[in-house]
C-alpha cells in the first residue's frame, strides 16, 4: 500500500483542502502516515498570500526535500504558492517531482495512482486548470483526519474564491471568483464531523457573508439554521465576515441560537477612510463604529476579533495614530496585525508612498503594545467568573482549553491546573465541555480550575 504524508501551511481554508485531499487518498486505498520520512509520497500544501507565508512555504519545501534519501520517494507541491510561482519553483527546487495549483485534487490523485503503479510521470511542463469545476456543483469529499490525531474542532469551508477587489490581495487571482458550496454537501460534512465527536464547527471562507449569492432564498443565515438543527452537543464559530455585509438578520440569529458562539471575526484592515479607499475596501470609520455598537447591543458579551494592515502605501503618521485611537476606542477582544506586503500583480504594489520596513516595524510594535494592555485588562475582568470551556489538549496534570471568546490557533488559551483533583469521578478528554473558574490572567492567556458542573 502506497504511503502518503501531507504538510499544510497557511490559513484554515488550506487545512480544509488538505483534509479533503487526504480523504480522497484514503478512498483510493493510500495509507496516511504522520512522519514524512515514512511516506512514499510527500505532499505539501503551500501558502502564497504574503511574503512571510511565501518564505515559510519555500523553507518547508526545502526541509521536506531532504527526506528524499531514497530514489523512490516523490515530493509533490500544490496550493497557492504553487499556482503563483510554478515556473520559479520548478527552476529553483529541482527536488520537486510534480507541482499543481489550487483545486486540482483529481489531477494529484491520478498522478499519485500512476506513481503507485510504477509509472514515470512529470507534471512540471503541463499547464493545469485550477477552476475547471462548475461553481454551483463544487464537490468536496468529507474531511479526513488521521485517526491518531484527536481534535475538539474542525473547519467547515462553505465557499471558494472571492469577488472583492482589495488592492493588496492576490487571492482572487489564485482561487478565482467566489462560488458557494452546495448546502447539502456542507451539511453532510457537518454531520460527519459531529458523528466523529467534533465539538466545534468553524465556518470559513474568504468571505462567509457572501454565501448563497448564487442560490434563490438561501444565504448564510439559512445555512447556519440548518447546521444548528443537526442533533448533537456542538458549537458553531464564524470566521471572516466582511463588515459592510453583516446583516441584522445574521446578528439576531447569533444572539438567539445557543449553538453559535458569541464571537465574530471581522477583518476591518484599517480605520481611516483614505486608506480604506486606497485598499479598495468598503465602509468608513464612522460606519465601522456604528456596526460594532450595533453588534454589541444585539449580542451582549460578544467577543470581537479583527485584523489590520499597517504600513499600507500612503499611510502617514496621522493615519497610523488615527488607527491607534480607533483601537483604543473600540477595545477589541482579539486583534491581529500584519505589515503590508508588496505583492506583485496587485494594484497596491504600484501605488506611490511605499512605507519603509523600519517604520512598519515600529508601527506594528506600537499597536501590539497597546493591544496587549487592552487584552490584559479584559482578561483580568474575567477573574472569579465561571464559563463553559472546551478541552483541546491534555498533558499530565494540566489541560489546555478555550472559552467561547477563543478561536483555536489564533487566540489565547485557558490553562487548567490540577485536573486530577477535580470532584468529578470521570477523567476529562479532548473535546469535553467543562465548567471552569478563571483564577488568573495574562496578556492573552487565562488560568483556571475545574469546578463542579
Amino acid at each position: 500500500m502506497t504511503k502518503i504524508n501531507i504538510t499544510t501551511l497557511g490559513c484554515p481554508k488550506n487545512i480544509v483542502d488538505s483534509g479533503h485531499l487526504a480523504r480522497r487518498f484514503a478512498s483510493e486505498r493510500f495509507l496516511y502516515v504522520d512522519n514524512p520520512n515514512n511516506a512514499d509520497i510527500i505532499l505539501i500544501n503551500t501558502c502564497g498570500f504574503i511574503r512571510d507565508a511565501k518564505e515559510e512555504s519555500i523553507e518547508e519545501i526545502l526541509k521536506l526535500s531532504k527526506f528524499k534519501t531514497q530514489s523512490s520517494k516523490r515530493l509533490i507541491v500544490f496550493g497557492c504558492l504553487a499556482k503563483r510561482y510554478k515556473d520559479e519553483l520548478v527552476k529553483e527546487i529541482p527536488e520537486i517531482d510534480a507541482i499543481f495549483g489550487v483545486g486540482e485534487d483529481s489531477s494529484i490523485i491520478e498522478y499519485c495512482k500512476g506513481l503507485a503503479r510504477g509509472e514515470r510521470q512529470n507534471t512540471k511542463d503541463k499547464k493545469q486548470s485550477a477552476f475547471s469545476h462548475d461553481p454551483l456543483t463544487i464537490s468536496h469529499p468529507l474531511s479526513y483526519r488521521p485517526s491518531s490525531i484527536a481534535s475538539s474542532y474542525a473547519y467547515l469551508k462553505i465557499a471558494e474564491g472571492c469577488d472583492k477587489k482589495c488592492t493588496f490581495c492576490v487571492i482572487p487571482s489564485i482561487r478565482g471568483r467566489f462560488r458557494s458550496i452546495q448546502p447539502e454537501k456542507i451539511l453532510k460534512e457537518a454531520r460527519e464531523h459531529i458523528k466523529n465527536g467534533i465539538r466545534e464547527l468553524i465556518i470559513v471562507a474568504q468571505d462567509i457573508t457572501k454565501y448563497g449569492k448564487e442560490f434563490e432564498n438561501y444565504n448564510l443565515v439559512s445555512l447556519l439554521k440548518d447546521i444548528a438543527s443537526i442533533k448533537g452537543d456542538f458549537r458553531i464559530r464564524l470566521l471572516y465576515l466582511y463588515p459592510t455585509e453583516i446583516t441584522d438578520e445574521l446578528l439576531e440569529l447569533i444572539a438567539k441560537e445557543e449553538k453559535i458562539q458569541k464571537y465574530l471575526d471581522i477583518p476591518l484592515q484599517h480605520s481611516e477612510d483614505k486608506i480604506l479607499r486606497a485598499m479598495g475596501r468598503r465602509g468608513t470609520r464612522r460606519e465601522y463604529i456604528k456596526l460594532i455598537r450595533n453588534i454589541r447591543r444585539t449580542i451582549p458579551g460578544v467577543a470581537l476579533r479583527t485584523t489590520f494592515i499597517l504600513g499600507f502605501p500612503g499611510e502617514t503618521e496621522e493615519d497610523f495614530y488615527g488607527l491607534a485611537d480607533f483601537i483604543e476606542e473600540i477595545r477589541f477582544d482579539r486583534l491581529g496585525v500584519f505589515k503590508y506586503s508588496r505583492e506583485e500583480g496587485t494594484v497596491a504594489s504600484k501605488l506611490k508612498g511605499q512605507v519603509p520596513e523600519k517604520l512598519k516595524n515600529r508601527r506594528l510594535d506600537e499597536i501590539m503594545r497597546r493591544q496587549s494592555l487592552i487584552s490584559l485588562e479584559k482578561n483580568k475582568e474575567l477573574i472569579g467568573k465561571r464559563y463553559e470551556a472546551i478541552i483541546d489538549e491534555i498533558d499530565d496534570n494540566f489541560a489546555i482549553a478555550r472559552l467561547y471568546s477563543h478561536a483555536p490557533e489564533i487566540d489565547g488559551v485557558v490553562i487548567i491546573e490540577k485536573i486530577k483533583d477535580r470532584s468529578q469521578k470521570s477523567e476529562i478528554r479532548i473535546g469535553d465541555l467543562v465548567t471552569v473558574e478563571i483564577v488568573d490572567a495574562f496578556d492573552y492567556d487565562l488560568k483556571a480550575i475545574l469546578t463542579p458542573e
